[in-house]
């Protein structure tokens, strides 16, 4: 199965701010729209990074409070692992794994068209599991 296969089930909406705007006010976003994760585009579907609530919470270990005053552009995750629909749950998963990420745009002609998280891919890998058995279960009784 593909991404596409898991944006078709959740829908293509991604919320995004632009890179001016201050840690203090993603938190608010990230709280406010319970997410975990923000993509960060100053021109429409350009993703120039990505800042999660790992991210934030690195800052304020490392520089204390006042860093929430600071613009977002400065921790965010400028280098931003990104997939297509057409790549596999399996090899997403795999790289969020290896990557120790939760959060991975999906991008088409690179333009940001997606977002799949890890918890997306669990519900979805469940739910393929979930089918599987039960078309054993139904062959098994067949027989």
């Amino acid at each position: 199965m593909t991404v596409a296969a898991i944006l078709n089930g959740k829908g293509r909406d991604v919320y995004t701010e632009t890179s001016t705007r201050s840690l203090s006010e993603i938190c608010a976003s990230l709280g406010g729209r319970r997410i975990g994760a923000i993509v960060l585009c100053d021109e429409p579907g350009v993703i120039i990074g990505i800042v999660s609530e790992r991210d934030v919470v690195q800052a304020i270990a490392m520089e204390g409070p006042d860093v929430l005053a600071q613009p977002v552009s400065e921790y965010m995750t400028k280098e931003v692992a990104v997939c297509t629909e057409a790549d596999s749950v399996n090899g997403v998963m795999a790289r969020m794994t290896e990557g120790r990420f939760r959060h991975m745009p999906v991008v088409e002609d690179g333009k940001l068209i997606g977002l799949v998280s890890i918890g997306d891919i669990v519900k979805f890998r469940i739910a393929q599991v979930e089918r599987e058995a039960d078309d054993l279960r139904n062959y098994i009784q067949a027989v």
